[in-house]
């Protein structure tokens, strides 16, 4: 069973703490460019993770190539839990999942509870901590910056496991 979700990241994102003396308020040095990537992942209580990150919009055609992509890396029958976006909901993307339905099964999330979703922790994370302290600087040093902590992630299955142990998700651990 995977969980998927989409994401956008922006250049003038606010993460981490500051400093400034009593009185003076924090201020973060910035090139003034804003700049972003979006990107789209799947996880598993079993701590396998799936990730794209892209450029533009999150269009059907990125989707699907995101599914594609997701039924040649898995060998096994995949159960996908889906939000709402309008994009799962799109009749190409209707379509592409009937002609595999041998391959994978689609359930959908409750409206309005990303807090059911465990890959919104993937989301937080990835916010928090890809940049490495240090804001990128231009669109290509993100997108970089995003793969490179997602594939450090990846690596690591007990640490996607732990984007399940959140009370809100914990339902999902042991499905």
């Amino acid at each position: 069973i995977y969980w998927e979700d989409e994401m956008g990241l922006r250049s003038d994102h606010t993460a981490g703490r500051s400093y400034a003396p009593r009185g003076r308020t924090p201020t973060l040095r910035i090139n003034g460019n804003r700049f972003g990537c979006n990107m789209i992942s799947a996880l598993s209580n079993r701590g396998r993770l799936y990730f794209s990150v892209f450029r533009g919009s999150f269009t059907t055609k990125v989707f699907l190539a995101f599914l594609r992509r997701l039924i040649r890396q898995v060998a096994r029958m995949i159960f996908l839990i889906l939000d709402g976006h309008p994009v799962h909901r799109a009749r190409a993307v209707a379509a592409w999942l009937e002609r595999h339905a041998d391959r994978i099964r689609v359930f959908r999330m409750p409206a309005y509870s990303p807090e059911l979703n465990p890959d919104e922790y993937l989301n937080q994370d990835v916010k928090s901590n890809a940049d490495g302290g240090r804001r990128a600087r231009d669109a290509k040093e993100m997108m970089s910056n995003v793969r490179g902590y997602l594939r450090s992630t990846q690596r690591q299955p007990e640490l996607v496991s732990r984007y399940f142990h959140a009370e809100p998700v914990r339902y999902a651990a042991d499905l």
